[in-house]
């Protein structure tokens, strides 16, 4: 990939209302990402938008230099180093900043996640699993977070441990774990999806929650409330397909409330690691080592969509998420036909993506 078109396909992605989403629907429509920022106009203004402010330039070569000189790099998703299960994932980040080896996602992945205040029998068991699982060659994600999280880093600090961070790649949060931090960007895996320099803000950590579950082919739960990001990561993990498994507790414990919760609707009771390897099954070495998909080459422009199809779609949109399916059904326009109005208004900041291919007017 040339110095220029990695720096249009940043700054494609950088560019307000491209999200995930869309960013692969430009790259599979126009081929690159330089072609890509030259047909955004022309789609913004059918979407009803007059303006587009599109990321410039010097803004993303600073942020591919302040990378370099973090000892980071960007990797995008056809590239080698990216997660090859991340990649199956839909609305999966169109590129990743990374430091350390990247053969750490080549191995199979299992996510620890929990409560930040979590209790100590939880801390305990939590790096003893993520201990037992590096000993048997399992890469350990997790958020380093306090409580859980922290706990099963360190455990397996001995093997292979992924931390996916909701800042940039140079904040550490909680500030405590720093050194903990460094040390696993150093000899291990450190994984950002926001730029360098990026507090941790609310909204970044459900992204990072569907990072940790799209990596990794099973995500343990240990102590969580019912609504805890925990839970949230659990769940992206179902509707991945991939293992989810918690660990039970005491129902009189509301750190326990979310697992007993995950168990009630069907996820693997885990008590040790032989329980955690028999949910996994045996698993297949494609799913390990896969060659990552060709160059994006532009699709011919077939789907067309003129002004009655735009007014038709844009009409059954409203506040509360639909799926698309179901606009396709109600519309009758082809399902290319109404991708492309949908990525039209998306571009314009009338659309609002949500998780489970839904969709909402904003």
């Amino acid at each position: 990939m040339t110095h220029e078109e990695r720096l249009a396909r940043l700054r494609l992605i950088r560019t307000p209302h491209v999200g995930p989403v869309s960013w692969h629907q430009l790259m599979q429509r126009f081929g690159s990402g330089e072609a890509a920022l030259d047909a955004l106009p022309g789609l913004v203004l059918r979407g009803g938008s007059r303006t587009m402010r599109v990321a410039s330039a010097d803004i993303a070569e600073r942020e591919l230099d302040r990378a370099h000189q973090l000892g980071a790099r960007h990797v995008f998703s056809d590239e080698a180093d990216y997660s090859p299960l991340l990649r199956e994932v839909e609305g999966a980040p169109p590129v990743v900043v990374m430091r350390g080896d990247a053969a750490m996602l080549r191995r199979p992945c299992v996510a620890i996640v929990g409560a930040r205040n979590a209790s100590a029998i939880a801390c305990r068991f939590a790096r003893q699993l993520a201990a037992d699982l590096a000993a048997r060659d399992v890469t350990v994600v997790s958020g380093l977070a306090r409580g859980v999280d922290t706990a099963a880093h360190i455990g397996a600090l001995g093997g292979a441990t992924v931390g996916v961070i909701a800042s940039g790649i140079d904040i550490a949060f909680p500030p405590e774990n720093a050194a903990l931090q460094e040390k696993i960007a150093n000899d291990q895996l450190l994984i950002a999806e926001q730029p360098p320099g990026s507090e941790p803000l609310a909204r970044h950590f459900p992204s990072r929650n569907r990072i940790i579950a799209g990596i990794a082919h099973g995500t343990v739960v240990i102590e969580a409330a019912p609504r805890s990001g925990s839970l949230i990561t659990a769940r992206r993990a179902g509707d991945y397909g991939r293992e989810v498994m918690a660990v039970p507790g005491s129902p009189l414990d509301p750190r326990a409330q979310g697992c007993n919760l995950l168990i009630r609707e069907g996820a693997t009771l885990i008590q040790t690691i032989d329980d955690v390897m028999e949910a996994l099954g045996p698993i297949n070495a494609r799913m390990l080592v896969r060659e990552p998909p060709p160059a994006p080459i532009g699709l011919p422009m077939t789907a067309a969509a003129g002004d009655g199809d735009r007014q038709a779609i844009a009409g059954l949109l409203g506040p509360t998420p639909v799926a698309v399916d179901e606009l396709v059904r109600q519309s009758g326009r082809p399902a290319a036909a109404v991708q492309l109005v949908l990525l039209e208004l998306e571009l314009a900041g009338r659309l609002e993506r949500h998780a489970g291919a839904r969709v909402s007017s904003t």
